[in-house]
């Protein structure tokens, strides 16, 4: 009888070391699954970042290139510098996409405008690789804009979804705001605003 009550109290023991485990594991896991997924947010926002800058970087080249083939400063090449200053500047996501996307449009129309204006700039291969490299950097904006949404997705499906909905809270996570374009940078970038010599 003793041996038999000793081996039921170590089953006990055992199972309620089991479900002790089972539970720590699960807290621990889903910890982990939301630091990781957090982490990927952060890192694809870094990504969209590093492309702003990359062109911002590009801006004073085109200036000086567009410059030198245009004496007078056009409201175009104002219009991309000032972009280029309040990206800068910026501090927060929305203040920096917003201005991100100012640059975007003022490089369009700049290289719009000059196209129609000056051909023999075209043909200058500075302007063209810059032109180029330009085009590059905003289909690399784009494409890590879609990631950085699509990390924001699946953090908060982990965090909506059971059993992250019940630790959500109890860790400190909760869900992220989506990337949302400004309505007032939607759209083609309005042409013949500056004026060309």
């Amino acid at each position: 009888m003793a041996k038999e009550k000793i081996q039921k109290k170590w089953i006990m023991i055992g199972a309620v070391a089991l479900v002790i485990l089972i539970v720590a594991g699960l807290f621990i896991g889903t910890y982990n699954n939301f630091v990781t997924l957090n982490q990927a947010v952060k890192s694809d926002w870094s990504e969209v970042e590093n492309q702003y800058q990359r062109q911002a970087d590009l801006i004073p080249n085109l200036v000086s290139v567009v410059s030198s083939a245009v004496s007078v400063e056009t409201k175009f090449v104002k219009d991309v510098v000032d972009a280029r200053t309040n990206w800068n500047s910026a501090t927060s996501e929305l203040a920096k996409d917003t201005a991100g996307v100012q640059m975007n449009s003022g490089i369009s129309a700049l290289i719009s405008a000059v196209a129609e204006n000056y051909p023999v700039l075209q043909a200058n291969n500075n302007y063209v690789a810059l032109q180029d490299e330009l085009t590059g950097t905003q289909n690399r904006i784009a494409t890590s804009r879609g990631r950085y949404i699509e990390a924001i997705q699946a953090f908060n499906t982990a965090v909506q979804r059971f059993p992250g909905v019940m630790f959500a809270g109890l860790y400190g996570f909760s869900v992220m705001e989506y990337y949302q374009a400004n309505p007032a940078s939607i759209g083609t970038p309005q042409l013949g605003t500056g004026t060309l010599p």
